[in-house]
């Protein structure tokens, strides 16, 4: 559901790169409440059209209010602040960068997405690219303000000193916690006067920086974010210095840059039929030639949740209960949550006559 939020503050970040901030009211304090790393999906209309896009939160998380403390207080009001980067052609990064100002309601929907650290006693580390800062600041501002006996290492890729976004924000990290947070700085486009040589982080460079920057085995949590490409080969090399499968957490941003397979095309069933569970209220409709399982979904009921229809946010993930279907691409869900049964339904194609998607598990 969205709810119409105040933008408190616009601030720049670089040329191309705003951090914009939301009012929470004290009655919608529990349902904005968010763990690090999870992001918001934002909504406008313009000429009719609904335009959604989904923007992490790069705020620090509120506390949870303890057993009988009033959870709508000020020091557990959430603060919502998401960082948007200029995307060549983007209608609504454009808006924003060039339109939005204190003031201005915006429809915002509450906090989701499983690429997420709770805070806790432990030795993390990320591996990020450009806007991929974005939902690891929240991570590392956290989890250090909350876990003394927790340490941090941030690896970040960017252009140039110049389009990197939250770089006071990262610079007062380092200053607050200098025996517990650790950054290493990559510029492709720019060399440093210190620090390492200029150039992309593939994946023959992880292999072997990380190891000579800190115990790789003893890291109880990798988080990648970025594009396509970076995390990706951050994922092959990881895996190939041993690091299990299950300590290895990634969000994409970016895979429309020819770096994403292009889905095969795929022929749908005559008559197939999906049955749906949203909400609490089910229903069965036909699914016509070439759509997904979300569009169909849409079709009969508008409050179906979705966000980037890419397969990249994971708003619109749904429990097979029947039936087959196939994914033209997935960059929102953990191999084990496949393997459990979950799917994106706006990637998702029948294979069988019927399909049963539960929206609610």
């Amino acid at each position: 559901m969205f709810h119409p939020l105040r933008v408190a503050a616009v601030d720049r970040l670089t040329d191309d790169a705003v951090a914009v901030t939301f009012d929470v009211p004290p009655e919608l304090a529990a349902e904005f409440r968010h763990t690090p790393g999870q992001h918001l999906a934002l909504r406008r209309v313009v000429d009719g059209a609904e335009i959604r896009r989904t923007y992490s939160i790069c705020a620090p998380a509120a506390p949870p209010p303890r057993d009988g403390e009033d959870d709508t207080a000020p020091a557990f009001r959430p603060v919502l602040r998401v960082g948007i980067r200029l995307v060549e052609g983007g209608e609504f990064s454009t808006w924003a960068l060039k339109e939005l100002a204190v003031g201005d309601r915006v429809e915002v929907m509450p906090p989701m997405g499983r690429f997420r650290l709770d805070p806790r006693p432990g030795y993390f580390a990320a591996i990020v690219g450009g806007s991929g800062i974005t939902p690891v600041l929240s991570m590392a501002a956290t989890l250090l303000a909350r876990e003394p006996d927790a340490r941090f290492c941030l690896i970040r890729s960017d252009r140039t000193v110049a389009s990197t976004m939250f770089l006071d924000e990262v610079a007062d990290l380092k200053d607050r916690y200098p025996d517990r947070f650790q950054l290493v700085t990559a510029l492709s486009r720019e060399e440093q006067s210190s620090g390492l040589p200029s150039g992309r982080l593939d994946g023959e460079r992880l292999a072997g920086l990380l190891p000579a920057l800190l115990p790789v085995a003893a890291v109880d949590g990798w988080f990648l974010c970025g594009p396509l490409g970076l995390v990706a080969s951050a994922e092959r090399t990881l895996r190939g210095l041993g690091v299990d499968r299950s300590r290895i957490h990634q969000e994409i941003f970016h895979v429309d840059d020819g770096s994403a397979p292009a889905p095969a095309p795929l022929p749908v069933p005559d008559r197939a039929t999906l049955t749906a569970t949203l909400h609490g209220r089910s229903g069965d409709w036909p699914v016509r030639e070439r759509e997904s399982l979300l569009e169909t979904v849409l079709r009969n009921r508008s409050d179906a949740p979705y966000a980037c229809k890419g397969g990249v946010c994971g708003t619109c993930r749904a429990f097979l209960v029947r039936g087959e279907i196939r994914m033209d691409r997935n960059f929102a869900l953990e191999p084990e949550e496949t393997e459990a049964g979950y799917v994106l339904a706006c990637q998702s194609h029948p294979v069988t006559r019927e399909v049963e998607l539960d929206f609610d598990r």
